[in-house]
C-alpha cells in the first residue's frame, strides 16, 4: 500500500488529531472511559539513522543464529556432549513435564517464529535487555503503521510490514501457500486479544491467509487434524497454531494436551515450539560465560558471537551455591574486588549499583517487567531482601543479576490533548524491532518506540509514555 497523504500539507497538530481518530481504538486497555488511546501520541514516527536501522536489521540475523546455537548447545548438554550445567540451568525450577515437552524429538530444530528484542537506547548505542519470542505489539505496531502511512509517512518495515511479516513466517513454518491458522490467545494472555485480532482481519484484508483468534476451548481434536470452531459453528481444519499463551501457564490452558499431541504428531504446526529453555534470560549469563566461549563461536560464528556478546548486557545466574575460597564469579566485582559471596554486593552504595535482578522465565512474574527490581532505585535495605529473595527462589524460580543502563536522554514531541497543542517532554527510548523468521532468515515487519520521561527507570507502554513505530531521517538518533 503506498502511503499517501489523505489530506496534505498538515501542521503537527492537525497530523496528531488525525492519528488519534485514525488509531483504533481498544488495541490497548484504557484506564479513562473518555479516551481512546492509553499512550501519548507523536505527531510523527521516532526517527532512526540509517546506520540505526542497518544495525537494527543485522541484529535480528544474529538473534535468530543465538536462538538456534542455544538451541544446540541446549540439546548437546541433555546429552551429554557439552557441559551438563548449560542444561542443568535453562531446566532449572520447571516440572519434569515441561523438561520431556522440551526435549521432544518432534520439536529439536524448532526455534521462535517471531523474535522481539528490547533495545535500549544508551550514549554508547544499543543494549538488548530483554528477547521475548511471544511478544505483544504485533497488531498494535501494525495499526499504527497504518495510520501514520494516512499521513504519507512510511514506517520503518513498510505500512503493511507486520501483517505481511506475520503472514510469510505462517507460511514458511507450515509449508502451506495460504494457510488456515489458530491463533490461540489464553485467559492470562487475554490483553493482547483485540490487537490479534486486528491483525487476522489486516491479513485476510491482504488476500495472505485464513488466520482466527480464538479461545483454547474452541480448538477441537480428532486422530488426523486440529480444527477451530468458528463463531457461526463451523468448523476449519489448521495448518498452523500460533501459541499465544506462556508454558508456566500450560496447566491452566484448556485442552493443551491435545494442542500438545495434534503438534507432535505432524497434524498442526505450532509456533512458538512449546521450548521453555528459549525463554530463559539466563541464556545472556550462558552467552557471556568463558568456559562456553569456544563453543558458542563454533555454533554461531566467531563474528555473531562478538557482535552478540557486545548487545547482551553482562548477566551472572544468582546461584545461591557456595564458591571455593579460590574461586570467583567470572567477570563480577564489588567496590573493585572480585566477588566470591553474593553478600559483598549487600554493602555497595547507590552509585556502585548498575544492576538489575529479574526472575530468569518460567514465571508470571518473569514478563512485562513484573518481578524487575533496579538496585539504585532501592534502599540498602530493599536492595539486600531482593538479592536474599532471588537467591532463596534459585530450587523453583532462577533469577539473574544483570548490568543496568541508562538510556541516552532525547528530546520527544507529543501532542497535548489537555492543551490541544505539540508539547515535548526529555525522554529515554526503547526500541522493539519484530523479526520474522522466513525462508531461513529473518525479516523486519516493524520497530515500535516507546519514549519515557527520563523519571521512570523502566520503559514501557504507560499513559506518559509516547509510543509509536521508527522512520529512517538522515539527522535521526
Amino acid at each position: 500500500m503506498p502511503c499517501t497523504a489523505i489530506q496534505p500539507n498538515l501542521t503537527a497538530r492537525e497530523q496528531a488529531h488525525v492519528l488519534y481518530e485514525t488509531i483504533p481504538a481498544g488495541l490497548f486497555r484504557v484506564e479513562d472511559e473518555h479516551e481512546r488511546i492509553a499512550w501519548r501520541i507523536s505527531p510523527e514516527p521516532f526517527p532512526l539513522s540509517p546506520a540505526s536501522a542497518q544495525h537494527i536489521e543485522q541484529i535480528g540475523s544474529d538473534l535468530l543464529a543465538f536462538y538456534r546455537s542455544l538451541n544446540a548447545l541446549y540439546i548437546r548438554s541433555a546429552r551429554g556432549t557439552a557441559p551438563a550445567f548449560i542444561a542443568g540451568y535453562l531446566d532449572q525450577g520447571k516440572p519434569d513435564y515441561i523438561v520431556r515437552l522440551t526435549r521432544q524429538n518432534r520439536f529439536r530444530h524448532d526455534v521462535p517464529g517471531v523474535i522481539r528484542p528490547d533495545l535500549l537506547l544508551t550514549e554508547d548505542g544499543l543494549v538488548a535487555t530483554e528477547l521475548d519470542s511471544i511478544p505483544g505489539g504485533l497488531g498494535f505496531v501494525g495499526a499504527m503503521a497504518e495510520a501514520y502511512c494516512k499521513l504519507g509517512i512510511e514506517p520503518l518495515g513498510g505500512a503493511e510490514g507486520m501483517p505481511r511479516a506475520f503472514a510469510e513466517m505462517l507460511r514458511d513454518a507450515c509449508g502451506v501457500e495460504n494457510p488456515t491458522v489458530a491463533i490461540v490467545v489464553s485467559e492470562e494472555s487475554g490483553d493482547y486479544r483485540a490487537e490479534m485480532r486486528w491483525l487476522a482481519e489486516a491479513i485476510a484484508r491482504l488476500g495472505l491467509g485464513n488466520v482466527h483468534v480464538c479461545a483454547p476451548q474452541h480448538i477441537i481434536f480428532s486422530e488426523e487434524a486440529l480444527f477451530m470452531r468458528l463463531e457461526d459453528g463451523r468448523e476449519e481444519k489448521l495448518d498452523v497454531l500460533y501459541r499465544n499463551f506462556e508454558l508456566f501457564d500450560l496447566l491452566n490452558i484448556p485442552k493443551h494436551e491435545l494442542m500438545l499431541y495434534a503438534a507432535r504428531h505432524h497434524h498442526v504446526k505450532m509456533t512458538p515450539p512449546p521450548k521453555a529453555h528459549l525463554e530463559e534470560k539466563l541464556a545472556f549469563a550462558l552467552l557471556h560465560h568463558a568456559g562456553l566461549a569456544k563453543l558458542w563461536r563454533e555454533e554461531m560464528g566467531a563474528e555473531a558471537f562478538d557482535r552478540m556478546r557486545a548487545l547482551l548486557p553482562r548477566t551472572w545466574v544468582l546461584d545461591p551455591r557456595p564458591l571455593p575460597p579460590q574461586a570467583a564469579i567470572d567477570g563480577l566485582t564489588a567496590a573493585g574486588v572480585p566477588v566470591n559471596d553474593w553478600k559483598q554486593l549487600l554493602n555497595l552504595g547507590k552509585s556502585e549499583r548498575a544492576f538489575v535482578t529479574k526472575p530468569s522465565g518460567f514465571s508470571e512474574l518473569a514478563w512485562g517487567s513484573r518481578g524487575v527490581k533496579i538496585a539504585n532505585d532501592l534502599t540498602k535495605e530493599e536492595w539486600a531482601q531482593a538479592i536474599d529473595a532471588a537467591l532463596a527462589s534459585f530450587e523453583k524460580t532462577p533469577h539473574v543479576l544483570q548490568r543496568w543502563y541508562k538510556g541516552k536522554r532525547l528530546r520527544q514531541p507529543y501532542f497535548d490533548r489537555t492543551k490541544d497543542a505539540i508539547a515535548q517532554f526529555d525522554g529515554r527510548v526503547r526500541l522493539c524491532p519484530y523479526y520474522f523468521v522466513v525462508n531461513d532468515g529473518v525479516k523486519l515487519g516493524g520497530v515500535l518506540a516507546t519514549v519515557a520521561p527520563v523519571d521512570k527507570h523502566l520503559i514501557h507502554g504507560m499513559k506518559d509514555a509516547v509510543m509509536s513505530p521508527c522512520i529512517v531521517k538522515e539527522d535521526g538518533y
